[in-house]
This record gives C-alpha cells, sequence and structure tokens, in this order.
C-alpha cells in the first residue's frame, strides 16, 4: 500500500533488491502522513527508525509493529483544509541494513607522508579490505544519513577509506621508527589499527567487524634502498662487498641476454669474475613476511554499555551499572559523550549538540587534514604542536 494514501492504512516494508544499501526511507520523497494502525514489518537483518514530528522516536526491531500517529484515516485529510489537505502530523521511518559488509576496500588516493629515521621523508602507499556493520541504528541515521533517502555501502567505504588512512598514517608516525622494521609489524599494526577504528566508527553507530592490512609500499627508489640495506645486512655492513654482488648480479642480467654484442660483453665481464667475487661471502636473500588479519572480537551472545562500557545482557534496554540506555541517539563529536535527541549543549563537555570538529591545518606545510589526524598526510609533521 502506498505511504500517502487518503483512505486506506499503510504496509511499510523494505527488501534490499541491490544488497549494497545501507539504509531506506520511506517515503523517498519527502515526508509521510502515516495514520493510526500503520504496520511496519521489520525482517531480522534491519531495524527500522521511526521519526515522528522530526524526531527519532525509537528503533523497531524484527517483526510486525503497529504505528500510532494523530493521523485519522480521512478525518485528517478534511481538518487539513488550512494546509492544503497536506496533513501538519509528518512521519518518516528509515530502514537500516544490520548485516556485515564485507570486501570493503581502503586504499591511499594520494601518497602518505612518513618521516623515517633513516630514509628520510618517505612517501607511502596502502591498501587493504575491511568489513562494518551497523550496531547503534538511530546513531547512524542522525550522525550520516541525515535526510536523504537512501545510503550505499559505497558512500560509506569511501568515507572510511579515508579515515582508515589518516589513521594509519598516525599510527606509523606514532609507532614506527623506520620502514625497516615495517615486515616484521604487520600483525601488531592490524590489532592496533583496529583498536583505534573501532572508536572512531563507533561515533557514527558502526562496528568495525574486520581490518586487513595488504601491503605498504614506498616508492621504487626507496625499496631499492632497502633492498640493498638489507643485503648490506647478511654481507656484514661491507660496502665493497655490496658492490661486487650488485656487478654479479649485473653480469648475470648481461649472460641472459642474446645477440652478438651482448655475447661480447658477457665474456668481458666473465673476465672479472674471479677479481669481483674474490673473499665475497655467500649471501642469501631474506623473504617478507606476509600480513597477517586484524580485527576486533567477533559478536558474542551479550553487548556493552556504550556509556560505561560494562558487559550486559543482549536484550537490556538500560545499563543496571549506570542507568544509560543502551540505545544511542546522538554523540557528542567533541568528546563522545552520549547525548539525549533534543539536547541544545553536551552534558559533559558544554559544546553545542550539533557542532562538528574543524579539520586540522599542518602548521609547517598549510595542508587541510581530518579532524582525528595527529599527523600530516602531506609531510609528515605532528599537527599537535
Amino acid at each position: 500500500m502506498g505511504t500517502n494514501n487518503v483512505i486506506f492504512l499503510e504496509v511499510l516494508e523494505w527488501f534490499d533488491q541491490s544488497g549494497r544499501e545501507v539504509s531506506h526511507r520511506l517515503p523517498q520523497e519527502g515526508s509521510g502522513e502515516f495514520k493510526l494502525g500503520a504496520q511496519a514489518i521489520v525482517r531480522d537483518n534491519q531495524a527500522a527508525v521511526f521519526y515522528s514530528q522530526g524526531t527519532a522516536c525509537d528503533a523497531l526491531g524484527p517483526g510486525r509493529h503497529t504505528i500510532s500517529t494523530l493521523n485519522i484515516p480521512l478525518l485528517t485529510k478534511l481538518l487539513s483544509l488550512p494546509w492544503g489537505f497536506t496533513s501538519p502530523i509528518r512521519a518518516e521511518i528509515y530502514f537500516v541494513n544490520l548485516k556485515v559488509f564485507t570486501n570493503l576496500k581502503w586504499g591511499t588516493r594520494d601518497p602518505v607522508a612518513f618521516r623515517d629515521s633513516e630514509l628520510g621523508l618517505v612517501r607511502l602507499r596502502a591498501h587493504g579490505i575491511f568489513n562494518i556493520q551497523v550496531t547503534q541504528p538511530v546513531l547512524f541515521v542522525n550522525s550520516l544519513v541525515g535526510t536523504k533517502p537512501s545510503v550505499t555501502i559505497e558512500e560509506l567505504e569511501s568515507y572510511f577509506s579515508q579515515v582508515i588512512v589518516s589513521r594509519l598514517n598516525d599510527y606509523l608516525g606514532e609507532n614506527l621508527d623506520t620502514l625497516l622494521n615495517l615486515p616484521q609489524q604487520y600483525t601488531e599494526m592490524a590489532e592496533g589499527l583496529s583498536q583505534v577504528l573501532t572508536r572512531d566508527l563507533s561515533t557514527y553507530g558502526v562496528a568495525l567487524k574486520e581490518i586487513y592490512i595488504n601491503a605498504i609500499t614506498p616508492p621504487a627508489d626507496v625499496q631499492q634502498a632497502i633492498d640493498d640495506k638489507s643485503r648490506l645486512g647478511v654481507l656484514g655492513d661491507s660496502l665493497g662487498d655490496l658492490l661486487q654482488m650488485k656487478a654479479a648480479m649485473a653480469l648475470e642480467t648481461a649472460a641472459g641476454t642474446e645477440g652478438a654484442a651482448q655475447g661480447g660483453i658477457g665474456m668481458g665481464l666473465g673476465l672479472l669474475v674471479p677479481g669481483l667475487l674474490s673473499g665475497a661471502g655467500a649471501w642469501t636473500q631474506g623473504g617478507s613476511q606476509a600480513p597477517q588479519p586484524g580485527g576486533g572480537p567477533g559478536p558474542g551472545a551479550k553487548q556493552r554499555c556504550p556509556d560505561c562500557g560494562m558487559e550486559i545482557a543482549a536484550d537490556a534496554r538500560f545499563c543496571p551499572n549506570c542507568g544509560h540506555q543502551i540505545l544511542v541517539l546522538r554523540q557528542c563529536q567533541a568528546c563522545g559523550k552520549n547525548i539525549s535527541p533534543k539536547a541544545k549543549f553536551c552534558p559533559a563537555c558544554g559544546k553545542p549538540a550539533g557542532s562538528t570538529l574543524a579539520p586540522k591545518t599542518c602548521p609547517e606545510c598549510r595542508a587541510v587534514n581530518r579532524p582525528e589526524a595527529s599527523f600530516c598526510n602531506q609531510c609528515g609533521s605532528r599537527l599537535d604542536k
């Protein structure tokens, strides 16, 4: 049944045909005149956020729910003559997809700057995948959806990818001295990055399920310098031995080519082999450690209070420790305190409830970075000086 008919009651439900929608609003255009007794059908992998008079009332779980409004079929329409037969009693319902969205890609659009203690300023590229799930539907709609008729996972993937890259740059600046130690820290890096991102995404009502770092790659010349450094370490930090090894590799490349000219060069280099390799020890080239997956803990039978963090029953509506409502409606962007939907100021820090954090400007290069960033993506300088 339609969402704006005059006589009949509405049946409100949503099927995600594409599998890529995270939220869907009914009605799609404007607000609705849902009448007293309208039915909302919510599936097991969904939640429905009901808005009345512009304010979120509740998040409806799976099942059939009866909507209570002041719109009475036909009578309210007749009484709406002063408003052009448009009832001033407006309502909307947002269906939110609660499934885990997997195989989302993150990566650096432009190389980020990292100040290496041995190699100097290096620009890095990184990429990987992550999985997310909406856990607080009302907070998600209030903070990211707004009044949009629908939000797709591609929009969230693009936005959260920028957050991940910013946090990765901060993690490298705070926990890594040089790229020479990078391969052995992939596992710790994924775990540490997951903890930080879990806090960031929770302010939007989203949970980070897993994050994987596929690769962190410096430019080709820096990679060559890292390879030379590792080979030099195997040869005992002898520059002469490194040069001999490079000459031997050049000899091997020339010997593999075809043609009379190349063959003459190869024969000439072959005469130098005894002198080049005299005194050089055997060496082996070490492999690199593959990145290990990291992520947050899996879902359990219990949940944690979003305010005090105490573990409580999965079906609890209020925390027995602090009395806070489990369903988060809004959060202060400045301090993360949960606030009521009609609050004008945060009770914890006093900031206006609708205020957002301003982007950070680098004091060195004047580049604009994300509000939560600690290191500049352009020059690698610390922003919180």
